[in-house]
């Protein structure tokens, strides 16, 4: 169908566009973060990109993060989490496990310990159910970290928890005192 680095080109494209700025290629996104799939193939395409429906779908099947979903009658898309714009996904709260793992950059690490984890320009802080998931996440943006996250204890303490269709734990803060290195 289409090469690996070209299924990762444009991957990484979708996600900038569903996330982030629907706005660079002219679509909107309604206000559960859902668009059109035609008009999207058509917007992408004038991006000098090259997307077909067949090709979406193959992105959307194959993508290692399962950042995407289509509705049922394949006719709307959007980013399952991650968003900076402002849009309602529809979670409803669930209990979570009672350790949940975050990845960041070392870096980080210092910060984290005294302010907590920020969701920032997101809607939501990202949590693992499992340490290598945490460790892949953040292996990119530098030597990774990885929280253990006390999710039941938070539960029970009256946090939110939300699972996102691609497995994803969100939360709207982790404060310092429920982190455990």
């Amino acid at each position: 169908m289409i090469s690996e680095k070209e299924n990762i080109r444009i991957s990484k494209f979708l996600s900038l566009i569903l996330r982030h700025k629907p706005e660079a290629i002219g679509i909107e996104l309604d206000e559960n973060g859902w668009t059109d799939v035609k008009l999207l193939v058509e917007k992408v395409n004038k991006a000098n990109f090259t997307l077909t429906l067949e090709i979406l779908k193959h992105i959307v099947e194959t993508n290692s993060k399962k950042r995407f979903v289509f509705n049922d009658t394949l006719d709307k898309i959007r980013a399952n989490q991650g968003h900076s714009v402002k849009v309602v996904l529809g979670y409803e709260v669930k209990s979570p496990p009672e350790i949940l793992f975050h990845g960041t950059a070392e870096k980080f690490r210092k910060s984290i310990l005294e302010k907590g984890i920020l969701k920032k320009e997101r809607h939501h802080v990202h949590l693992s159910a499992d340490m290598e998931t945490a460790v892949k996440v953040e292996s990119r943006h530098g030597k990774p970290f990885v929280f253990e996250v006390l999710s039941g204890k938070m539960f029970s303490d009256k946090y939110n928890f939300y699972l996102s269709e691609n497995g994803v734990w969100l939360t709207d803060y982790v404060p310092a005192e429920y982190l455990k290195r």
